[in-house]
């Protein structure tokens, strides 16, 4: 493909996750970009591995998933990204090891053609927490297109000055709810979830902004349209990744303008999905998630 072929460029962290019984390909760019794939919206990834064998195995691993690799660097300084992982029923708290070689990636004109050329830029914010991907990010920036800011708010990994720079930058906006409460915070911004979106939206100039709630779905403010799911009931194996999956789920439907609550019922399904599996990257086919959120919808219909 040619640079023009692609829907999105997603721009961070590829790492392992490293987890008491399994270590597993991660990142949150990596994920998106691997679920937009699955769902036959083309996509690639920027980032940076080590010339290590943790860094071979990864790209083996993204290259199998059909992600393009081409514009992953590698660095002999540092080591490939990993997190340490640590399960407490359905919820994960991470260490987040630095630096790494995600920490370095550096910028040159030929990114600067890829992501100019691309409709959609996601990027994250923990990418941002060292000044060589910091900048390379900043000045990607400049030339993207639609870009779709995924923030990740892990301590003591982010600070207000950059957050700030990154959702003013920013066409689309999504977060969690306990990030919504600290951002509000942040500005003293009080009421309901939707007055804090439509602050913050208003606030940053964001088109579109997104809160996810957990097992509790999700809601949008696109433009003054707002919009809510209440999520899916499911039995969950973990839920590493579904806030990956929910995005790019919802982006594949935003993409092809699709009606808003679709989806947001989409994103929803298929962070659901992605909850019953393990890893942020399970095997799949978009004819069998339909097949599932079409059960879900109709499971969620039987109990209403």
């Amino acid at each position: 493909m040619n640079n023009n072929d692609y829907t999105a460029v997603c721009f961070g962290e590829i790492l392992w996750d490293i987890l008491p019984e399994a270590r597993l390909p991660g990142g949150a760019p990596m994920n998106v970009a691997y679920n937009l794939n699955q769902l036959q919206v083309p996509a690639l990834m920027i980032s940076k591995t080590g010339d290590d064998a943790n860094g071979e195995e990864l790209l083996d691993f993204i290259k199998s998933k059909g992600v393009p690799a081409q514009f992953i660097q590698k660095d002999a300084t540092y080591d490939t990204g990993t997190v340490l992982a640590t399960l407490n029923g359905n919820d994960v708290s991470y260490e987040i090891i630095q630096p790494v070689a995600w920490d370095f990636i550096q910028y040159n004109i030929q990114l600067q053609k890829l992501v100019a050329a691309t409709p959609y830029f996601i990027y994250g914010s923990l990418v941002a927490r060292n000044e060589t991907s910091r900048q390379t990010l900043f000045e990607l920036l400049e030339t993207a297109g639609h870009k779709v800011l995924d923030i990740n708010l892990r301590k003591p990994h982010f600070e207000k000055r950059t957050l700030e720079y990154l959702m003013q930058h920013a066409d689309m906006l999504k977060l969690n709810a306990d990030e919504l409460a600290l951002l509000s915070g942040w500005y003293g911004i009080n009421g309901s979830e939707k007055e804090k979106m439509l602050a913050l939206q208003q606030k940053f100039h964001l088109h579109t902004i997104i809160t996810t709630r957990g097992d509790r779905g999700a809601a949008v403010l696109d433009n003054e349209k707002f919009a809510e799911h209440p999520g899916f009931t499911v039995k969950v194996a973990d839920t590493i990744g579904s806030g990956d999956a929910f995005l790019a789920g919802f982006l594949s439907k935003y993409i092809q303008s699709a009606p808003l609550e679709s989806a947001l019922e989409f994103g929803c399904g298929m962070g659901a999905f992605v909850a019953t599996q393990h890893g942020a990257c399970p095997s799949y086919t978009l004819p069998q998630v339909e097949k599932t959120i079409e059960e879900l919808k109709l499971a969620a219909g039987a109990t209403s």
